[in-house]
């Protein structure tokens, strides 16, 4: 039995974590984390997807927590910025050509609560709007990346993003950091801009520390912040990489994997008190 005494503050990953394979987030869910406020436990969703879009999957609960959107680029409580971390317009121009290069990838310009697609693939449109509810369609990225602060590239690609995408772009750059963020997308942000450190920011202004701190994930961009966390856990359908750095294991996205834990939490602080 796990003594989940110390938990002050409880951070989720969305896709493939809180949210289940068809992007929804459970009521049982939203029923625990009014108990956990109850218990003064502070609650953090961290994603790859945009801030609006991570806010409109929990938006009875958004002036409640935390939300690290764009995998660290920027993390907020309510409308205010606790931090962000734009990726040069330099480097992003260097991407662009290469990135075209790609057979079947598709591009995204994450900016400030706007993504901007230069893609004309009806069936990436289509999906992308799901992790993306702000966009424009453009005709030249090149264009975007000179006038719009961005804090991320995202690309798609519908096989695998680690055997497609990741090869060919791993070497352009010493000074980013890539992220394969789930079977079909990698992320290129600015160096600073990952899930960890934009929780220790979190934990700071909480003054939470890692052994108070209880995190769940399951694929590559959840890396960081799993180290900040003296509790990781990760989903049954978690990336095997994600598996064998967590703590813990729990269910599924499918079979509640998040909720059957956070019952535990509450469980152990009733016995305390």
């Amino acid at each position: 039995m796990i003594d989940f005494s110390k938990v002050k503050l409880v951070v989720s990953d969305m896709d493939g974590t809180l949210l289940n394979s068809k992007g929804q987030v459970s009521s049982q869910f939203f029923d625990l984390f009014n108990q956990l406020k109850k218990q003064n436990i502070h609650f953090c969703a961290a994603s790859g997807r945009q801030h609006n879009s991570i806010v409109s999957k929990l938006e009875t609960i958004k002036d409640d927590i935390y939300v690290i959107a764009e995998n660290g680029g920027v993390a907020k409580k309510g409308n205010k910025v606790l931090l962000s971390n734009f990726l040069s317009s330099k480097k992003i121009l260097e991407f662009i050509p290469v990135i075209r290069t790609i057979s079947g990838a598709n591009m995204v310009l994450c900016g400030d609560n706007c993504a901007f697609i230069e893609s004309k693939d009806e069936r990436f449109i289509q999906l992308f709007q799901e992790y993306y509810h702000s966009f424009e369609q453009v005709d030249d990225l090149f264009e975007i990346a000179k006038k719009k602060s961005i804090f991320k590239i995202a690309v798609y690609h519908f096989d695998s993003s680690e055997d497609f995408i990741y090869p060919v772009v791993k070497d352009l750059h010493k000074d980013v950091l890539f992220k394969i963020s789930g079977q079909n997308w990698l992320d290129i942000s600015d160096k600073k801009a990952n899930k960890g450190k934009a929780l220790k920011k979190v934990q700071s202004l909480l003054n939470i520390s890692k052994d108070e701190t209880l995190v769940f994930g399951d694929y590559h961009n959840d890396i960081e912040m799993m180290q900040e966390a003296n509790f990781s856990f990760a989903m049954k359908n978690a990336h095997k990489d994600i598996k064998a750095l967590a703590k813990y294991t729990t269910e599924s996205n499918d079979n509640y994997g998040v909720e059957v834990v956070l019952e535990q939490l509450l469980n152990s602080k009733s016995r305390k008190h």
